[in-house]
């Protein structure tokens, strides 16, 4: 509710502006998938798709190093001729085709002066174009008779805390771009501890979300099977193993292993089945990715073809490639 109405009040702030024409808020990780580790921490994360304004164009660049956790991208900000739509239209300019100072003497500027880096959408500069969104709207806001706003700092999202006395929910805004008409987006959540600003890794948490909102359609009502995910990541909190490698094995198995096999009395059995997958994996020195070139995901979730069509990647190459980390990984488990 929150966030459908941050949207209507930043698209009438945003109208006929140069900025990012923002689509609804979609709910991804834990939270909206329904489990979380840490139960007393919950932070909601919200993703919101930019489409490109008026004469402006997004292309997407893949970064050619490439990564083995998923794909980069660069973010192309381009301008298109209007002109064709200005004899239409009053007041609507050509930001390719008119002088630059009758442009800024009516007040008009291009998205390329200032969320870019160079030709290139900057992420940080993005986060705090959000953050300033959301400072100024506000106020305006029905919450925020009842409820109090606490911005908190963050380079590659927009982070806040609204709290009214009894409650006390902590936000996470993630901005991306959708790729063509699937659930895969290049996101500004960073896969490595440093990414550069103009950097967009490739997101697959929609078609995670949408994969945990299908099981949870098909499930009898005692499943257990977000308390296993829920219990195992807890239990792996401080090792070396991330929460994201427990919940790709958890997604695996539930396309393995029917969701009716996830009852009450399937819990511990269930336990010892991302346990031994989890060794097994750590033996082979393989996890596969979960959405990139799985080709038996639902048809309900609509990737690119060349995220399908993809080879599998391997989450633990970095094992692979080195016997210390290999090692550790086993005294670990």
């Amino acid at each position: 509710e929150l966030m459908d109405t941050f949207s209507i009040y930043i698209g009438y702030v945003l109208s006929n502006s140069c900025y990012p024409v923002l689509q609804g808020a979609i709910g991804v990780g834990s939270a909206f998938e329904g489990w979380s580790p840490r139960e007393e921490d919950v932070v909601y994360q919200v993703l919101v798709a930019m489409d490109p304004p008026r004469g402006h164009t997004f292309q997407l660049e893949l970064d050619t190093a490439g990564q083995r956790r998923g794909r980069n991208f660069r973010v192309r900000v381009q301008l298109e001729c209007t002109c064709s739509r200005e004899q239409q239209a009053e007041n609507m300019l050509c930001l390719l085709h008119q002088p630059q100072e009758e442009l800024r003497s009516n007040g008009h500027a291009s998205l390329l002066h200032t969320l870019c880096t160079g030709s290139y959408l900057d992420v940080q500069k993005t986060a705090r174009w959000f953050y300033q969104l959301v400072r100024a709207t506000w106020p305006a806001l029905p919450q925020s008779h009842n409820w109090h706003l606490v911005l908190l700092p963050s380079r590659r999202s927009c982070q806040f805390q609204v709290s009214n006395g009894a409650e006390s929910f902590r936000i996470e805004m993630l901005f991306g771009v959708r790729q063509g008409r699937s659930d895969i987006f290049v996101s500004s959540q960073p896969r490595e501890a440093w990414t550069p600003s103009t950097t967009w890794p490739e997101s697959y948490a929609v078609a995670e979300m949408k994969f945990f909102k299908r099981m949870a359609r098909q499930a009898p009502p005692d499943s257990l099977h977000l308390k296993c995910l829920q219990f195992f990541t807890r239990l792996q909190l401080g090792s070396g193993f991330s929460t994201y490698t427990i919940k790709t094995i958890v997604m695996h198995l539930l396309t393995i292993i029917p969701v009716s096999r996830w009852r009450r009395r399937d819990f511990v059995r269930r336990l010892v089945d991302i346990s031994e997958s989890l060794r097994y994996c750590v033996h082979v020195r393989c996890l596969n990715h979960f959405v990139v070139g799985n080709r038996r995901l639902p048809g309900e979730i609509i990737l690119p073809p060349e995220v399908q069509m993809a080879e599998t990647c391997n989450l633990f190459h970095r094992l692979v490639m080195d016997p210390v980390a290999h090692s550790q990984a086993i005294s670990e488990y």
